[in-house]
């Protein structure tokens, strides 16, 4: 892969989430936030199994360690069950451009528990970054004028789904060198059902088919496709970093609302837009570059052969393009601009070599 490929399938996984939350507003209105959670997740994974299942001509199922396993399950269950209940709630209660634009704690949020809990490298601008994304949600959620207790439970319930969202990215990364496809295609179904069935028991009623289909189709591309390349940009950025590009997708979802439906920019959007503007340009900019060491590691995910992949082959192969196998990583200490994807996630010490 190259270095440019995972900031463009973040970038792109930005634009199709941040473009659904508009369209997600819309449907709000006509379903209940469960039901609705349910269906956009269940269009995203049945979508994405069938193309699975048209793909590889069967139900195979990637190879997880059993601690593999619980990862993707509390992935699931954080950022395909709890978290999207909470957005649906929260954009019943506030405008699509502000829920937008909320939507970038998610990054920060994502950095902080990368670096405070899963041990990923942060450095300085990292932090300024985030620091900055953080002050604009504040400036958008802060009350004024007329503000209900309705529009500022709507925020908070925004900003909880942004920490489970947040969980459930770290979470996967763990497993991200396993098929994209299948991550978020399982994530889909398991969080659909979930919903769907939860709404039910609530009392909740299908609207009409065309809502259904409409809603199922934005899961597809908004939630389906966007995770997929999510997974495809963690592999190589690692968790803090493609948050901070995803990011992106609130202004995106914004800048929707407000052109296409017309929205009116609320109070303090501006002053938000441009902090959280300056925190993703310090994310997006950072450059970490030292000596650094890697371990023995044994693991199978998609490859070219680069500087971190020189191995033989049992089979004949040609030399070209990215191909599969289970492969070896010896023991190498070398020094080069590098990311906290599969092959860097070494440690630190402090403070952080940054050039």
């Amino acid at each position: 892969m190259s270095a440019r490929a995972p900031i463009i399938a973040a970038l792109a996984a930005a634009l199709l989430f941040g473009g659904s939350t508009p369209f997600a507003k819309v449907l709000a209105g006509q379903v209940s936030p469960i039901l609705l959670a349910g269906l956009l997740y269940l269009g995203s994974g049945l979508g994405l199994w069938a193309i699975r299942i048209y793909r590889d001509q069967g139900l195979a199922l990637p190879t997880f360690l059993v601690r593999e396993w619980f990862w993707f399950i509390g992935s699931i269950v954080s950022g395909g069950v709890v978290a999207p209940v909470l957005l649906m709630y929260g954009l019943t209660q506030i405008s699509a451009s502000d829920a937008s634009l909320l939507l970038n704690l998610e990054s920060a949020f994502t950095a902080l528990l990368a670096w405070l809990v899963f041990r990923e490298n942060a450095d300085r601008r990292i932090v300024l970054g985030m620091a900055l994304i953080v002050a604009g949600g504040i400036a958008l959620a802060w009350p004024h004028g007329d503000t209900s207790v309705r529009g500022s439970l709507g925020g908070i319930a925004i900003a909880c789904a942004c920490l489970s969202w947040a969980l459930d990215n770290n979470l996967t990364r763990k497993v991200s060198a396993a098929d994209a496809v299948f991550i978020a295609g399982t994530k889909g179904l398991a969080a659909g059902i979930t919903n769907v069935v939860l709404a039910m028991f609530l009392g909740a009623t299908l609207p009409r088919p065309t809502v259904v289909a409409a809603a199922m189709t934005t899961g597809l591309f908004g939630y389906g496709l966007s995770l997929v390349l999510f997974v495809v940009a963690l592999r190589g950025l690692g968790s803090a970093r493609t948050g901070a590009y995803f990011s992106t997708a609130p202004f995106l979802g914004a800048v929707i609302a407000l052109v296409a439906f017309h929205e009116p920019a609320a109070h303090g959007f501006w002053l938000a837009a441009v902090l959280m503007s300056a925190g993703v340009w310090l994310h997006l900019s950072e450059r970490h570059e030292h000596e650094h060491s890697h371990q023995l590691m044994v693991h199978t995910h998609a490859h070219v052969h680069d500087a971190h992949h020189q191995h033989p082959h049992d089979a004949p192969w040609h030399g070209l393009g990215s191909h599969t196998h289970e492969h070896v990583h010896e023991a190498l200490t070398h020094h080069h601009p590098h990311y906290p994807d599969l092959h860097h996630r070494h440690g630190h010490k402090p403070p952080d070599q940054v050039a």
